[in-house]
């Protein structure tokens, strides 16, 4: 990739441009699969401009999404100080965003919301004083955004930087909420140059506590220290057990960040490179206590190495770390795809979408970008669960972000692969920034399935406890309904193709009615803050597939 030949057999491969570094077969990874056409697809509409180019994002508690960018000559939003703003607030309720101011530079940070609900940003690239010289290094920056569902005047403030940092430079950092609010922060790059060369690069974690301060030390963590230069923004999920799963380059493995310690070391993943700069997708699929909780992640997507020319992979993987025999099962996408992003839907399903079908990540380093969106559902045989949906007609490649928002539908904006903001494309430079905001709709949204929504969706409670407690909601459902799910959701923090903290949990529920279309349920709380780290969540009622509009809660 980098012209660099590591000793672990995930260095090996078309990648490593030296040749294979071990001796033995690379184990093929399967090609592209059809994906018929989904009955309803979805549609795809644009409703908006975001006001800044969308690298990282966030569903914040008051209904709103966080728009943060890096430093620009040129955005469409300004500040009281005359600068351009690199961050939004953008409401989907009127489609307009509003300018939030920073102080550090959030290029290519990391993030996770705190345990009280605020959205926060973790490290960043160096100031470019030449463009803005108000904005200052943010290689250490920590940055908080406060809202709330419950107070209004916290709406469109900027963001916060008391000045605590943290304790070594990140750069493409990863981030995740442990179950005692603790942040995991993980990986990066010391000064954003050469990652062959070992001195550039923070093959580390570090701690920070439920407040957002860092302990202050860096500790180095094997597997990142082994997959370097392939290492940086791993994918990272917390397990039932309390145990990390962290995925980097080829290499998995569960981690105990208690003691410090690999638990468990997985085979590799075949096919090519699946993190920066071949960035594919992960998804935790749902969690329910039908199976105790138990995990079940795919990896989708990758590349061979960072080059226009490079090959993307359609393979993915799906693993269940805790299981005893834990053993990657292949299936593949109808094409390769680099910077695909897996983002769950609210009846359960996976939405992949984004990226390109040649490249990698970097500026102007990525082409034949990929339209159409894929449909995953984790619960169909082998060979039967993708589908295609709906196309777009908008390239969004690096820089790019998709999210669900409280009404069931999926923010799609961003796209920014060039170093500075260029607006209209040219022989040179053929994909360039887009500002605009589209909203996919979903089949369970589409036609006759929007007038089938449960509505006056009422919570006895929206503090809630992860311990097995109890709650109630009430709500009214069309005359025929079947069935009901109640489900905690949690967006995280998405960027580059990277969605921190992502998680879906199935609620246990009782008390149904049949034949009534008035409902009040006793739902149950998962048992512990492993199965649902605290922080803010949404509650969805589906019935029989389909979503009412979520609600916000607080877990913890």
């Amino acid at each position: 990739m980098y012209g660099y030949c590591g000793n672990t057999t995930a260095h090996c491969g078309d990648g490593c441009q030296s040749g294979p570094c071990l001796k033995g077969a690379v184990i093929a990874a399967p090609g592209p699969s059809p994906a018929p056409a989904a009955p309803n697809g979805g549609s795809f509409n644009v409703v908006g401009q975001s006001g800044v180019p969308v690298m990282h994002a966030g569903l914040l508690p008051n209904g709103r999404v966080a728009f943060l960018d890096k430093i620009e000559n040129y955005t469409q939003l300004k500040l009281p100080n005359g600068q351009y703003a690199y961050s939004s607030e953008y409401d989907p309720a009127t489609n307009l965003p509003v300018a939030l101011a920073y102080k550090t530079n959030s290029f290519c940070a990391g993030g996770t919301f705190l345990a009280d609900g605020t959205f926060l940003a973790l490290g960043g690239n160096a100031p470019l004083g030449f463009i803005d010289p108000t904005i200052g290094d943010g290689f250490t920056g920590i940055r908080y955004l406060k809202r709330s569902s419950s107070d209004a005047s916290l709406n469109g403030q900027d963001w916060s930087e008391p000045g605590n940092k943290l304790a070594s430079a990140r750069w493409y950092p990863s981030a995740q909420t442990m179950a005692d609010g603790t942040i995991f922060v993980a990986s990066g790059s010391l000064n954003g140059l050469d990652p062959t060369v070992l001195k550039n690069n923070n093959p580390t974690y570090e701690i920070l506590n439920a407040q957002g301060v860092s302990s202050g030390v860096s500790v180095p963590m094997e597997i990142l220290v082994k997959n370097q230069p392939y290492y940086m923004y791993p994918f990272m999920h917390l397990l039932s057990d309390g145990s990390l799963f962290v995925f980097v380059s080829k290499s998995s493995e569960l981690f105990n960040v208690a003691t410090n310690t690999t638990l468990r070391t997985f085979a590799d993943l075949p096919g090519d490179y699946r993190t920066y700069p071949n960035t594919g997708g992960s998804v935790l699929l749902p969690l329910s206590s039908a199976n105790n909780w138990s995990p079940d992640v795919v990896v989708c997507g990758g590349g061979a190495y960072q080059g226009v020319t490079s090959p993307t992979d359609p393979s993915c993987g799906r693993i269940q770390p805790l299981a005893t025999n834990a053993a990657w099962e292949m299936d593949s996408m109808p094409e390769g795809r680099v910077m695909v992003e897996g983002t769950l839907l609210a009846d359960s399903t996976v939405i992949f979408l984004n990226g390109g079908n040649q490249g990698a990540q970097g500026f102007g380093l990525a082409r034949n970008p990929t339209f159409e969106a894929l449909i995953y559902d984790a619960t169909k045989p082998l060979g039967q669960r993708w589908s295609t949906g709906a196309s777009t007609n908008i390239a969004r490649l690096y820089h790019s972000v998709a999210l669900l928002l409280l009404d069931g539908t999926l923010m799609v904006t961003g796209s920014n692969p060039v170093a500075q903001p260029v607006l209209q494309p040219t022989a040179a430079e053929p994909y360039v920034t887009d500002f605009r905001v589209e909203i996919y709709t979903p089949p369970y949204l589409q036609g006759a399935n929007a007038k089938k929504r449960p509505t006056a969706v009422a919570l006895s409670s929206k503090a809630l406890k992860a311990n097995g407690s109890t709650f109630t909601v009430s709500f009214t459902v069309p005359a025929g309904a079947q069935a009901a799910k109640v489900s905690l959701y949690h967006g995280g923090f998405v960027t580059h193709s990277v969605h921190m903290g992502h998680r879906m949990a199935f609620l246990d529920t009782a008390g149904w009615k049949a034949g009534s279309t008035s409902q009040t349920l006793t739902v149950t709380m998962p048992p512990n803050g492993n199965v649902a780290p605290p922080g803010p969540y949404v509650v969805y009622v589906v019935v029989d597939g389909v979503p009412a509009v979520g609600q916000f809660v607080q877990v913890s």
